[in-house]
Formats: structure tokens, sequence, C-alpha cells
């Protein structure tokens, strides 16, 4: 059984979906993980029910006879990448600078930990030896779908199976403090629990204009279209590609905008993605 929170996250969900998706895309199509019982596998979102697919979703599959209501089944985390990647500085609303400084004229990536990846509905951990503070980051998040090795800007988008909504947690202290911060954003950006994503993914959509929102307890606290992307999401395929090969189920986190601020233990955060969904998670402490 779900709980009810977890029950009416995937309503408005669904009804948020369904207004983006026609808002933005006939053609847009979304595609969840899912369990039910002993099952895992992947279906179509079909309004409220999800339609089970066979094969391989990053290579061929086909719509099956088998569908489940969305109140039934568990969503899991989008895919099981080998890698995810993330971009420091995509927005100039985030690094508060009118002009790209020099660094950030090329895509900054960086590794977040696969073991970072929660689902919508699950928690997000503030970790008990956290100095703090912890921040939220609303992020469209690339799916690749296909292997991408020294691929070109104008092939890139062929490597791109969708997009989904992501929350680039961040742990500011190991991050940032000028006399103890971390030499690598392995824990600060890669903790358990830092990256919620999910909870569909889309396909179809013109994802270098969608509406990205991060709401926290109910009130807006980051709102930017994604054509405000310092690198869009064909040069930063494209840019990593020439160094780190990308598999299908890969994902890039591309960067947040605007101002983020401190979570604490009751939160309830909320990514929403245009023609997406919304990924609603809850915050406790660690124990």
């Amino acid at each position: 059984m779900l709980r009810t929170g977890t029950r009416n996250s995937i309503l408005v969900a669904i009804c948020v979906c369904a207004l983006a998706v026609a808002h933005t895309s006939r053609a847009a199509e979304l595609f969840v993980r899912f369990q039910a019982g002993d099952l895992v596998a992947y279906g179509a979102v079909e309004g409220d029910r999800v339609r089970q697919l066979s094969g391989d979703l990053f290579g061929s599959w086909t719509k099956t006879d088998k569908t489940y209501s969305l109140r039934e089944i568990k969503i899991l985390t989008p895919t099981t990448p080998t890698q995810v990647l993330a971009l420091a500085g995509n927005y100039k609303s985030h690094i508060k600078d009118s002009d790209v400084p020099e660094k950030f004229r090329i895509p900054q990536p960086f590794f977040k930990s696969p073991s970072c990846l929660v689902a919508d509905g699950e928690n997000i951990v503030i970790p008990k030896n956290s100095p703090g503070p912890v921040h939220f980051e609303a992020e469209l998040v690339i799916v690749i779908g296909k292997t991408a090795r020294k691929v070109s800007k104008e092939d890139a988008l062929d490597h791109v199976f969708g997009v989904t909504c992501g929350n680039d947690v961040s742990e500011r202290f190991w991050q940032n403090d000028e006399q103890n911060k971390d030499v690598q954003w392995w824990r600060a950006k890669g903790a358990d629990t830092f990256g919620p994503v999910g909870p569909y993914i889309a396909r179809g959509l013109k994802y270098d204009d969608l509406l990205l929102r991060m709401r926290q307890n109910g009130q807006v606290k980051q709102e930017e279209r994604t054509r405000l992307l310092i690198h869009d999401i064909a040069s930063t395929v494209s840019f990593i590609s020439q160094h780190v090969t990308l598999h299908p189920g890969d994902l890039i986190f591309t960067g947040t905008p605007g101002t983020t601020a401190a979570i604490q233990a009751g939160d309830v955060l909320e990514v929403e993605l245009e023609g997406v969904g919304v990924l609603r998670n809850s915050v406790v402490a660690g124990e």
C-alpha cells in the first residue's frame, strides 16, 4: 500500500503532467520505471495508468497488454545509470553575473555518485555529521538514450532519450567553507539521497525552453525557463562526450537557476519541470 502523501503526490503529478504536456507538445511521451510486486519494469504513462513495456527502453521495445494504476505501483528512479554528472554555474542568474565568467564559458561538469539517487516520494536525509547548511537546487536532468562518444553538437540530441526532474542537493560547508572545504565535491554533492530524480522521463518536448520551478513547503523559491541555460542540452552532451563516454541511462544534471536556500527536517521540496511533472521529496534528519 502507498502512503496517503505519496498517493496525493502521484495524483498531483498526473494533473501537472497532463496540462504541461498538452501545453508544450502534443508529441510528448512519458515513461516511468516502476515496481509492482516482484516485477521491475518500464512503462508508458497513459493518464492515471501505466502500460508495461517489453524489451529495452533504450533499444527496441513494445507496449504490452498489461497495465497498472499509478496508485498500485512504486515509482523508482528513472534509470540505473553508470554515471551521474552535473553542471556548475550554468545559469547567469545563479552565478549572479550578467557577463559569463571565463571559466564558465565552457561547461563545468562534476560527478555525483549514482548512490545519491532517490526516487519521487523518497526522503532526502541530512547527514548527522553535516555542519550545514544543506541547500536545494532544482534542475532539468538529461537522460542519455544511446552511447555517446565524441559526438558533435549537431548530432548530440540523437543520443538524448529525454529529460526528467532533478534536485542537486548540496551541503555548503563541505563544498564552500574556505578553511575546511573538501578538495572534491564527493560528499557535498554526492552523499546518499542528495540526488532525487523523476518521477518520469519525458521525450518529444522542446528541452531548451521548459519552465523549471522549485517549491519549498508550497512556496516558489526558484523559477526560470531552460532557454536561459548558458550551455544548452546539445552543447552539454557534445562537450562531455569528447572526454567521457556516455551510456544509455546515464544522467546529466544541467545546473540550477537563481538563488538556492537551506533545507531542514520536515521540509517538503517539489521540483516541477514543464511537460515532465513534479518530483516531490520530504527532508528528514540523519540518525
